[in-house]
């Protein structure tokens, strides 16, 4: 049985340039313009759209299936898109003209492409050519840098409405050869549209990379800018065991610590929802967030229980940084600010929960130890220390997300890492807590959590 009248399957198969692919003809302009057709069309509990790899009909692309009938549809462009969607799903009617309706044909062709697509990869495997995946993944740091260079320069806010390269590169002070080579690159990347010479941002480019943009994430980016000259570090990393160019957060500047405290805001306040359903905060009436960062924690848990107060401890730069999130939320005086060192001096007493989230990846096992056991005197009795962080499965190979972060760690602190849900484990059982749990969150990291017993605090 059916849960749609219509299952669409279209091809968005990426291959190397240069072969004909679905992708190369256009099909994310088809698939956008479908999804947002059958949307206008009131069709959307009628047709269920899947992307799907090769359809066998690469020279004739972008094609669709149509199932349950099993109709193919090739040479498609986003103009045909509202006739097919109200012909096709509207009125349960073929688009002839449109439509490939030449059975054998069609199969004659799928067979050929098949083919030829096997004695392609014979050929290359015997000629020891890296696999098409590999070659990818080596070279994906120049579409990176790109737009990490586009962000840096601003160039999505001098593309503007519309704009040609010369305007562009007038209005950034840079070259404008080289401007117009980037602005095509981008173009290339669709983060950019051209038509005639003239340049504009494409929806996501708007929304995301440019002044004005309703989800601006210009400042965020920036950190990943930072990033880059890091890991080009990374070969003298491995051999040294450490950060071979490493600087204390505290002397990396007033514009490292925005762009770094914005980059962690944004992620904080994806995740908060689910860390404060995972926690609970009804029982909570006093809370400890150490290393708060922008305070996105505390303030996502003090809106969602009015007799909850909340203390972000951090650096001072970042503490005024916090301050600013705190007052837009409306929260001052609820949620206020500490300026200290968490990794040294007493943490204080008396807190319902102690949240260390994104800090255990930034110190060795030994600061870790020491954190927990502070914060397990900061604790009340029954008072629990929430981990969140990067979480490794036993043999450290995965999550690939938390693998690849501990070489982050690597060429960017002295002995930081990601560390599996053992050695967490391990610690909070030598800091004196107990009750231990790992909560699995949507994302790249997850929870552990310890309790203060009762028993403990009694001993103490």
């Amino acid at each position: 049985m059916e849960p749609f009248r219509y299952h669409v399957f279209i091809c968005d198969q990426q291959k190397p340039e240069g072969v004909p692919c679905c992708s190369s003809r256009g099909s994310a302009g088809v698939m956008d313009a479908l999804r947002r057709e059958i949307a206008s069309q009131g069709l959307l509990d009628v047709v269920q759209v899947t992307t799907c790899g090769s359809l066998g009909l690469c020279e004739h692309g972008p094609n669709m299936v149509v199932y349950p009938e099993g109709i193919w549809y090739g040479g498609l462009t986003p103009e045909d898109i509202p006739e097919l969607v109200r012909v096709q799903f509207g009125d349960g009617i073929v688009l002839e003209r449109l439509a490939r309706t030449e059975t054998s044909d069609l199969r004659a062709e799928i067979i050929a492409n098949r083919e030829r697509h096997r004695a392609s990869l014979c050929a290359e495997d015997a000629a020891g050519i890296l696999p098409d995946e590999l070659n990818l993944v080596i070279r994906s740091f120049q579409e990176s840098r790109v737009v990490l260079t586009a962000v840096e320069i601003d160039l999505f806010s001098a593309v503007g409405p519309g704009s040609g390269a010369p305007d562009v590169a007038r209005r950034l002070g840079t070259d404008p050869r080289a401007t117009e080579m980037l602005l095509n690159a981008l173009a290339a990347m669709r983060l950019l549209e051209k038509e005639k010479g003239v340049f504009r941002n494409t929806p996501v480019s708007s929304r995301f990379l440019a002044a004005g943009g309703k989800d601006d994430s210009r400042a965020a980016i920036m950190h990943t800018v930072g990033l880059w000259a890091r890991w080009s570090t990374l070969t003298d990393c491995v051999r040294a065991g450490t950060a071979v160019a490493h600087v204390e957060m505290a002397q990396r500047g007033e514009q490292w610590t925005e762009a770094f405290i914005a980059a962690m805001h944004r992620n904080a306040r994806e995740r908060a929802p689910h860390v404060v359903q995972a926690v609970g905060s009804e029982k909570i009436e006093r809370m400890l967030d150490v290393g708060g960062g922008s305070g996105a924690y505390s303030i996502a848990f003090a809106r969602v229980n009015p007799r909850l107060r909340a203390e972000v401890l951090d650096l001072p730069g970042v503490c005024a940084i916090a301050q600013r999130h705190i007052d837009e939320a409306g929260l001052t005086g609820r949620v206020t600010t500490r300026a200290a060192d968490l990794r040294q001096g007493s943490l204080g007493e008396g807190y319902d929960l102690v949240l260390v989230s994104a800090i255990c990846h930034m110190l060795s096992p030994g600061e870790n130890l020491d954190l927990l056991r502070r914060c397990h005197a900061a604790l009340r009795a029954g008072g629990r220390v929430v981990i969140q962080d990067f979480i490794l499965e036993e043999d450290k190979t995965a999550p690939k997300s938390a693998a690849l972060f501990a070489l982050n760690m690597l060429v960017g602190t002295v002995a930081g890492s990601s560390y599996s849900a053992e050695e967490y484990s391990a610690w909070l059982s030598q800091a004196g807590l107990g009750q231990m749990s790992r909560v699995r969150l949507p994302g790249p990291s997850g929870l552990m959590i310890g309790t203060k017993t009762i028993s403990d605090a009694e001993n103490k």
